[in-house]
């Protein structure tokens, strides 16, 4: 009888295991069928502006760092584009009236999940944690700034609005809006990318703008900010 005990206790402390590899088994599979043609799931990250330019999708085996989870599992199920004029800009361009603008046509709808895929991938995302050595966990300080000083740092004095819209219609195309960056992407991993984007992709666009340590915390505080402001 205490043999029978001791193995049905052993065997409950062994479940919730069995099931999140399970789980996260389930999640890879799905990662692995519908979603590599687009996105990279084991890296690294290209080297050659070649390399760049035939990414379709962004890369994903840093996600466990990247983004935040509960963002990523409401998103797989309801998915809206995050880089206005797609991955690569100069795709999906044409020009119009007033300069360039986006060509829609050009432009396919990401797959959507139900929630069990949703949950299973987003398991499996959380893993893919390339690149954690670049990050200092426990770096963000939570903090506030007014939106007035965060659209001058942003807009005028680093001049990122040229690449990213800070609310919809508003700003560059060729980069990701960043007015749900709040929500979608963790604190620690925004600070190490704008510190040095080229340690995480050697050749993307994005300048390394030298931000000093408060400035790094100041955008994010802004980024927090405009995420709150969206969702009212």
């Amino acid at each position: 009888m205490e043999h029978c005990q001791r193995y049905l206790l052993c065997w409950l402390l062994l479940l919730p295991v069995a099931v999140n590899a399970s789980g996260n088994d389930a999640g890879m599979a799905l990662l692995q069928k519908d979603c590599s043609g687009c996105h990279d799931l084991t890296g690294p990250a290209p080297t050659t502006i070649a390399g760049v330019w035939q990414r379709q999708g962004p890369d994903l085996f840093y996600a466990g760092n990247k983004y935040k989870p509960a963002w990523l599992k409401t998103w797989l199920q309801k998915p809206v584009r995050i880089r206005p004029a797609g991955m690569y800009y100069g795709r999906h361009i044409k020009e119009g009236a007033d300069g360039d603008v986006i060509d829609s046509t050009t432009l396919k709808p990401h797959p959507r999940l139900n929630g069990e895929q949703a949950k299973a991938v987003t398991e499996a995302l959380m893993s893919l944690r390339a690149g954690s050595h670049l990050i200092n966990e426990g770096e963000y300080k939570p903090g506030k700034i007014s939106m007035a000083m965060g659209e001058l740092m942003f807009d005028k004095f680093r001049g990122c609005l040229a690449c990213h819209e800070i609310e919809e219609g508003y700003g560059g195309l060729s980069g990701p809006e960043v007015y749900s960056a709040g929500n979608r992407l963790q604190e620690d991993f925004m600070i190490s990318y704008m510190r040095d984007p080229q340690a995480w992709d050697p050749r993307i666009f994005m300048p390394n703008k030298h931000l000093k340590d408060r400035d790094l915390q100041k955008f994010v505080h802004f980024f927090r900010a405009l995420a709150a402001e969206n969702e009212q």
